[in-house]
């Protein structure tokens, strides 16, 4: 299914069932969901409490979306930034090295004093997302080897998920009940936990070693790489189109409390988790089936959604529905990039997740537009549906011949 490259490379790093204890390999793993789930409750708790902040930063909400904006700059531009300059690193102390910085980034997050700031502080606290999530599939993949990197990297990413269920929902109950600033300490005290985590149960392993900046850059000269990266970061704009305002989708569209908005924010999580389950599964089986199935899914749902969001007992089921299906898709992703450019795996990890953040810029600048312009906030869906159509396009027109010379 792999390059020959990397399949050597997991096969060299993956424990022999002698050489640990099933517990240290299952702290390990727990580990790096861990800081997966800090990352993700820091990045998707900011789209609910962007209200909290607005109002207290006295700016309006398009404008609130600067500071999504900025962290997801962040993570474009230091996923392959700090992959590439780390190239050499152990894969354990680039970890540990990534989620101290993330913890600086929410500390300054809640000291900042206006929009531009805060902004300037997300974006800081993006930076290590992408080369952590890079490291931490090879890491996984020393665990579960080449056939099921698939399966990998959806354990690397149910930390994100179970974020959307349970850390964005209690980040943002927490700033409702004590501010906004406290949900940014909070989570950094996390970091703090998952730093340690990591610090204890990682193995110190040669195996663990990076390699040459001119291997991991070779990838980059594929143009099936890029084409995917450009896949992901249009079709997967429809998550943030939709999570970013879920806020005012709440108690402005379908009129229910400000209370309800956790209660919202689980459900998406909950989708997207089993969403994340389901497409690990299908990217270990097929090429490209999870990825199709995924946006087409979606695109129905963001029409209903828009159509008929009003409705309490609607809204609800497409919120799960649509995190369900687009992240069916982003295993997919994963495994294809690494399919097309095997001898960087760490590197195709870190623009997996540079593609993620460009479609959460993307979905939020598109739904804040949409608002902008004048039109309720139940339309942003469908600045979201004509960039996941988009996405699907540049599939159709793109890849397929790709994979079939790949896989030939």
């Amino acid at each position: 299914m792999f390059g020959k490259a990397y399949e050597a490379q997991c096969q060299a790093t993956k424990f022999a069932p002698s050489s640990a204890h099933h517990e240290s390999q299952a702290l390990a793993l727990f580990s790096l969901a861990l800081g997966s789930f800090c990352i993700g409750t820091s990045e998707f708790a900011s789209m609910g409490i962007i209200q909290l902040y607005a109002e207290d930063f006295g700016i309006d909400i398009p404008t609130a979306t600067n500071a999504i904006t900025g962290y997801a700059f962040g993570v474009v531009l230091g996923a392959p930034l700090a992959t590439l300059v780390a190239a050499r690193l152990n894969r354990r102390t680039l970890l540990l090295c990534l989620m101290a910085l993330w913890v600086v980034g929410n500390v300054l997050s809640s000291m900042a004093s206006n929009i531009g700031l805060f902004a300037a502080a997300r974006f800081i606290s993006g930076v290590p997302q992408g080369a952590y999530f890079g490291a931490g599939a090879v890491v996984a993949a020393y665990f579960f080897g080449a056939d099921r990197a698939g399966k990998a990297f959806a354990l690397v990413m149910t930390g994100l998920t179970i974020a959307t269920i349970f850390g964005s929902p209690l980040a943002t109950f927490l700033g409702q009940a004590l501010g906004w600033r406290n949900t940014y300490l909070a989570m950094a005290a996390l970091g703090a936990v998952a730093f340690l985590a990591l610090f204890l149960f990682v193995p110190r392993t040669e195996a663990l070693h990076g390699g040459s900046v001119l291997h991991e850059l070779s990838g980059l000269r594929r143009w099936n790489v890029w084409a995917m990266i450009v896949v992901a970061a249009l079709g997967i704009s429809s998550i943030f189109a939709v999570y970013a305002f879920i806020g005012p989708l709440v108690t402005d569209v379908v009129q229910l409390d400000q209370s309800t908005i956790p209660l919202a924010l689980g459900v998406f999580g909950v989708g997207m988790t089993v969403g994340n389950a389901v497409g690990g599964q299908l990217a270990d089986i097929f090429a490209f089936r999870g990825l199709i199935l995924g946006y087409g899914i979606t695109l129905i749902l963001l029409v209903i959604l828009s159509c008929f969001g009003t409705n309490a007992w609607v809204f609800m089921p497409c919120l799960f529905g649509v995190g369900a299906a687009m992240m069916a898709a982003i295993p997919t992703i994963q495994v294809r990039m690494t399919h097309f450019a095997p001898e960087a795996p760490t590197l195709m990890g870190a623009m997996n997740l540079v593609a993620l953040n460009v479609a959460n810029a993307l979905g939020a600048w598109g739904g804040g537009l949409v608002i902008a312009a004048g039109y309720s906030v139940l339309f942003s869906p469908l600045a979201g549906f004509v960039l996941t159509a988009a996405g699907l396009l540049v599939y159709f027109i793109a890849l397929p011949r790709s994979a079939s010379v790949v896989q030939a």
